[in-house]
C-alpha cells in the first residue's frame, strides 16, 4: 500500500474564521502553536443539521473502503469522524464514499460526490485513484485535497497532502550540518522517489558545506550516510554501508515501528512530523474504537478539521478557493503546522527524531511557525 501512496511520488486566518473555530473539547488541534491557526472543538449530537440559511457545507472523503487497502480505508474514516464530532460544526455533513483502491472506483466516488452536491472532496489515497478524480472535477470548480504522496499530481484543483520528503530533507540536512557533520554518503533506490530526493538532499547539503560521496567502501570517506529508503531497500542497503560508525540520516520514511525495532538503525537520524501531538490522538482513537490507527489516518483527521474550519470562512465552494487554500501562514493539526504552496504541495514543519532503544525520540522540536 506504502508503495503506490509513495507513487513517484493558513498560520493565522482571517479573524472571522479564528471567531468561528473557538471550542473547549479536546481536539488536538487546540494549544500553543506559535501564530498558528489553532482549532478548537464542540460536542455534536446526530447529524449536521441544517444552517440557518438552509445550506449545509458539504464535503466529500474518498477512501478504499472495500478490497485489500479496507482496513487502511475504515482507519482513515474513522479518524475524519473523530475530527467532525471534535470540531462539531452544525452546517458540516461529511460524506463518506467508497473508492475500492482502484481508478474506476475513485472515478465513480468522485463523480456521486459531485451530484450529491460536494463543495470540496478530501482523498483519494492511491496516486492512479488521484488521477481519475482530478479528471472527474477538474472542469467543474470543485478543489480536492489528494492523501497521496506523488507530487506530479499536484496543481489546477489537487492538492497534494500526503507525507513529502522534500521538507524532510532539507530539515535533516540542516539539522546534520548544526551537529557539525562535513561528509556524508548518499546510498539511494535507484528509483523515482529515491533519485529525486538523493538530488535534493545533496543540493541541500552542499549548500550547508558538507561534501558529498557515493563510495560507501571508503570508510573514511564519510561520517554520515543518508538513505532515502525504508522496508526492504533499507535492509539491501544498509548491507552496504561500510563506516558502522557513520550517522545514518533519513527522511520520513522511517517514521515506522519496523525501522526503529532494527538494532543497526540504533542512533539514527530522521525528520518527521512531531510524535507528541500525534499520541494524544492515537490514544483516543483507540478509546473510541478499541484499535489503534494507521500511521496516515492523521491525514483524514487534519484534512477534516481544515474542511470544517474553513467552512466557517465562506458559503459552501467559496469556502475552499484557492486563495483560503494557500494561505501562506498555514495551519496547525495533528502532525504540527502546515499550508499548502503556490503548487498546490504540503509544507509541513519537520521535526527530528533519533532511534533510540527500538523506538522514534524527539531530539529536535518541530517550527510552531512558518
Amino acid at each position: 500500500m506504502f508503495h503506490r501512496v509513495f507513487a513517484v511520488f493558513p498560520l493565522i486566518l482571517a479573524v472571522l474564521l479564528m471567531a468561528g473555530c473557538t471550542g473547549t473539547g479536546n481536539s488536538p488541534w487546540k494549544g500553543n502553536t506559535g501564530d498558528a491557526a489553532v482549532y478548537g472543538s464542540a460536542p455534536v449530537v446526530g447529524s449536521a443539521p441544517m444552517a440557518s440559511n438552509g445550506q449545509t457545507i458539504k464535503v466529500a472523503i474518498l477512501l478504499p473502503l472495500s478490497g485489500k487497502s479496507a482496513g487502511v480505508g475504515q482507519s482513515m474514516l474513522q479518524a475524519a469522524q473523530l475530527a467532525v464530532f471534535d470540531m462539531g460544526y452544525d452546517n458540516f455533513e461529511l460524506m463518506s464514499l467508497d473508492t475500492g483502491g482502484t481508478a474506476n472506483g475513485a472515478s465513480a466516488a468522485a463523480t456521486k460526490a459531485v451530484t450529491d452536491g460536494a463543495q470540496l472532496i478530501l482523498g483519494p489515497l492511491f496516486a492512479e485513484e488521484v488521477r481519475a478524480v482530478k479528471s472527474v472535477t477538474s472542469m467543474r470548480n470543485i478543489n480536492v485535497i489528494a492523501f497521496s504522496t506523488d507530487w506530479t499530481l499536484a496543481g489546477g484543483n489537487t492538492y497534494i497532502m500526503g507525507f513529502l520528503p522534500f521538507g524532510q530533507v532539507e530539515r535533516i540536512a540542516s539539522f546534520a550540518a548544526d551537529m557539525g557533520l562535513k561528509k556524508v554518503a548518499v546510498a539511494a533506490p535507484a528509483d523515482q522517489y529515491g533519485t529525486t530526493v538523493s538530488q535534493r538532499f545533496e543540493s541541500e547539503a552542499a549548500e550547508r558545506g558538507m561534501t558529498i560521496t557515493r563510495a560507501l567502501s571508503d570508510v573514511a570517506g564519510y561520517d554520515s550516510v543518508f538513505i532515502p529508503a525504508g522496508g526492504t531497500q533499507l535492509t539491501s542497503i544498509l548491507q552496504r554501508v561500510t563506516n558502522a560508525n557513520a550517522r545514518k540520516l533519513g527522511t520520513g520514511l522511517w517514521d515506522d515501528e519496523r525501522v526503529a525495532a532494527m538494532p543497526q538503525m540504533n542512533g539514527a537520524w530522521f525528520a518527521a512530523p512531531s510524535p507528541a501531538a500525534r499520541a494524544n490522538f492515537e490514544s483516543r482513537y483507540q478509546s473510541t474504537y478499541g484499535s489503534k490507527p494507521v500511521r496516515i489516518a492523521t491525514l483524514a483527521y487534519d484534512a477534516s478539521a481544515l474542511a470544517q474550519a474553513l467552512s466557517k470562512n465562506g458559503s459552501g465552494a467559496s469556502a475552499f478557493t484557492a486563495s483560503n487554500l494557500t494561505n501562506p501562514n498555514g495551519f496547525a493539526g495533528i502532525d504540527g503546522i502546515l499550508r499548502f504552496n503556490k503548487s498546490n504541495l504540503v509544507e509541513r514543519g519537520m521535526a527530528v527524531l533519533e532511534v533510540k532503544g527500538g523506538r522514534a525520540v524527539e531530539i529536535a522540536p518541530a517550527p510552531r511557525s512558518f
